[in-house]
C-alpha cells in the first residue's frame, strides 16, 4: 500500500449522520429510477390497469430490485454510487469489505431502522462508536474518507 493510502486511512472518520442522509438521497434518486423501470413490465402485461392480485408479486420485484441495488454495491465495492459521492465507504468493523450476508443483514437492518420514525439512523448520535442500528445488527460501520489534499 502507497503512503497516501496508508494516509488516507488514517483520516478515516465515522460517517455523520448528515453525510449519510445526503448519500441516501442521491441513491434514494437512482433506485428510484430503478424501480420506474421494473414497474414497466407490469404495466405493459396489465395495460396500465391495477390487479390487486398482482400488487404481491410488484412490491416483490421492487423489494428485490432494492436488495440487489444496494447488497451488490455493498458486497462487491463495499459503496453505493451516492456513497462514493459523499466519500463514504462501508466496511466490517474488523476491516475489509462486508460479505453478501452482512450486507443482506443490513438491508433489512436498515429498513427496521426506518420504522420507528428513523429511530435506528438517528441512534448514531448517541452511539459511542457513532454506529446505527444496523452497522451494529451487521457488524459493519460507514466511514467517511476525506480526499487528500496532494
Amino acid at each position: 500500500m502507497s503512503a497516501s493510502a496508508d494516509r488516507q486511512e488514517l483520516l478515516a472518520v465515522p460517517a455523520s449522520l448528515l453525510r449519510r442522509l445526503g448519500s441516501m438521497l442521491y441513491d434514494l434518486l437512482l433506485v428510484f429510477a430503478l424501480l420506474c423501470v421494473g414497474t414497466v413490465p407490469f404495466v405493459i402485461a396489465f395495460q396500465g390497469e391495477f390487479v390487486p392480485a398482482n400488487f404481491l408479486p410488484h412490491q416483490l420485484t421492487m423489494l428485490a430490485i432494492a436488495y440487489l441495488f444496494f447488497v451488490g454495491f455493498w458486497s462487491y465495492r463495499g459503496r453505493t454510487l451516492g456513497m462514493q459521492s459523499w466519500g463514504l465507504k462501508l466496511e466490517r468493523l474488523t476491516g475489509g469489505e462486508p460479505s453478501w450476508s452482512q450486507a443482506s443483514m443490513r438491508f433489512f437492518g436498515a429498513i427496521l431502522s426506518l420504522l420507528p420514525l428513523g429511530l435506528g439512523f438517528w441512534w448514531q448520535l448517541w452511539d459511542a462508536e457513532k454506529l446505527a442500528w444496523h452497522d451494529r445488527l451487521s457488524g459493519t460501520r460507514l466511514m467517511y474518507y476525506p480526499k487528500s489534499g496532494s
